[in-house]
């Protein structure tokens, strides 16, 4: 059974933007970067942006995929929130 858009509101592949936060840490951004390249090998092709908090004790990682599914962002969210060190996943 093929996804439509009233399934999912996206119509796939589409660009889509992960943000993943927690407490700052010098290899955050490479858990988060290592958790969405599983399911989307061709992250290295992507966009990653980093940005603390505003007292720097937290940090938001947002890496942009070409989404093919609703199933593959679901698996990357959960992979995202199972982990300790990422306290939200949007």
């Amino acid at each position: 059974m093929s996804e439509t858009t009233e399934e999912t509101l996206f119509e796939f592949p589409c660009e889509f933007a992960i943000k993943a936060m927690g407490k700052f840490s010098n290899d955050l951004d490479v858990t988060v970067i290592e958790i969405v390249s599983r399911h989307a090998p061709d992250t290295h092709n992507h966009k990653v942006q980093s940005k603390p908090s505003k007292d720097g004790n937290y940090v938001s990682i947002t890496v942009t995929i070409e989404a093919q599914s609703k199933k593959q962002l679901d698996a990357i969210y959960q992979d995202l929130t199972d982990h300790p060190h990422v306290l939200y996943a949007l």
